[in-house]
């Protein structure tokens, strides 16, 4: 048998194990492979030319993380075994295998009334046929429905493996430095308390800092105006040719993206036909930006102009408001846009994106972070805090936004 327990060496946490065969089977998988073509950042490279990680890169740094909080449990004497630590590590390993092209920026555009939860849970089902059953485990810890809760905060909650592997590593790749945490202490810290995740008192500042990163990351990367003019782009996009493909117009594509333009895929079509899974399981970056390479020449107008923007890199302006845009404002907007392009005011939609973007650092309602004191006593974190006020990093941010071409703004 060739030996599988492999070592990758990782530009964020140096050389990182593969903790067994069936780990390394699953890695090896096409449709696991398929996440090194899928950005982890979406189109934020055009901010910070160094994000271009992947979801492959993000999904083995998560698993690595996963091994050092299993150690840690172990040692403070909580009882996992080896068949829930292996589990736990394909559960976190396979987390993001649902993310379609783009990752977040296309969720909604590529099936209907489905998220990449949903679909990353339809992966797992599928594997654990292929591979006779043996991720059963991976997949109560991910579906939340195994007895010990505190494997599944381990996989998504306030303080997971997820979380503080995108924090670093988005951190690492576009060089933002206010991103960066540390992951050796907050995991030399966690506990377990009453089935709970916790974090021992002594701990308390690194966690702070976590969620003061969080907070600083989404409003320095994530929510940044310039990314988010070129998401929104990617998104129109793709409703534009969704809307000529579903018109009878023959646009350039893959097979299976053509699958997806042309047809409403919602849940149904995967639960019905198991080939929707295996289409999807096709699409990655690549489908999306050979198509729009050649839909920047395409005789439509509103279809041409974005694509040909998006590889020119010629981004519409986003303006961020903490109120909304006045709705004359927008109709003026759009007619300046019929005007000059020679399209209908209702094509010059696709040309416009208003909405809103909003965060809160520390959600107390969805898994609170337990802090563990000393004496045995349990305290959420904005409880026990005494130097951050958690309460402000809990309260929701929202700002409104506006985005259309910059030669568009009548105001200029």
């Amino acid at each position: 048998m060739p030996n599988k327990r492999k070592i990758v060496n990782d530009p964020v946490y140096g050389f990182i194990t593969i903790p067994g065969e069936l780990a390394f089977d699953i890695i090896e998988h096409p449709w696991f492979q398929r996440l090194r073509r899928i950005a982890q950042l979406g189109l934020t490279s055009m901010v910070y030319p160094g994000a271009l990680h992947t979801r492959f890169h993000h999904a083995l740094g998560a698993m690595h993380l996963m091994g050092l909080a299993i150690d840690t449990l172990r040692c403070k004497g909580i009882t996992i075994t080896e068949d829930e630590a292996q589990g736990t590590t394909l559960a976190i390993l396979l987390h993001d295998i649902g993310h379609g092209p783009f990752s977040h920026a296309l969720e909604s555009c590529i099936v209907n009334d489905m998220d990449h939860e949903k679909i990353s849970a339809m992966f797992f089902n599928r594997l654990n046929d292929q591979f006779g059953g043996r991720l059963e485990t991976a997949i109560a810890v991910f579906n939340n429905t195994y007895p010990k809760t505190f494997l599944h905060q381990l996989v998504s909650g306030q303080l997971d493996m997820d979380r503080m592997d995108y924090l670093m590593r988005d951190s690492f790749y576009t060089g933002v430095s206010e991103g960066v945490i540390n992951t050796d202490r907050i995991l030399k810290m966690i506990t377990v308390a009453g089935d709970q995740l916790a974090v021992e008192a002594k701990g308390i500042y690194s966690i702070e800092k976590f969620i003061v990163a969080r907070r600083l990351m989404y409003w320095q990367v994530y929510f940044h105006k310039t990314v988010l003019s070129a998401e929104y782009m990617l998104v129109n996009i793709l409703r534009r040719a969704k809307y000529l493909a579903e018109s009878g117009e023959k646009l350039f594509a893959s097979p299976a993206f053509t699958y997806f333009l042309e047809n409403k895929i919602s849940s149904y079509d995967f639960e019905v036909d198991p080939e929707t899974l295996s289409r999807f399981a096709e699409l990655d970056d690549y489908d999306i930006l050979d198509s729009i390479k050649v839909w920047g020449s395409h005789p439509d107008k509103v279809l041409s102009t974005i694509s040909k923007g998006i590889i020119d890199r010629n981004l519409f302006r986003l303006i961020i408001s903490n109120v909304p845009f006045e709705e004359i404002y927008i109709k003026q907007l759009r007619e300046h846009i019929s005007r000059n392009l020679q399209v209908s005011v209702a094509d010059s939609e696709y040309m416009v994106a208003t909405g809103t973007i909003s965060n809160n650092a520390y959600d107390p309602l969805n898994h609170k972070i337990n802090i563990l004191d000393k004496d045995g006593q349990v305290f959420d974190i904005s409880e026990f805090s005494g130097q951050l006020n958690i309460a402000v990093y809990s309260q929701v941010v929202s700002k409104y936004f506006i985005c259309f071409p910059k030669w568009a703004d009548p105001t200029i």
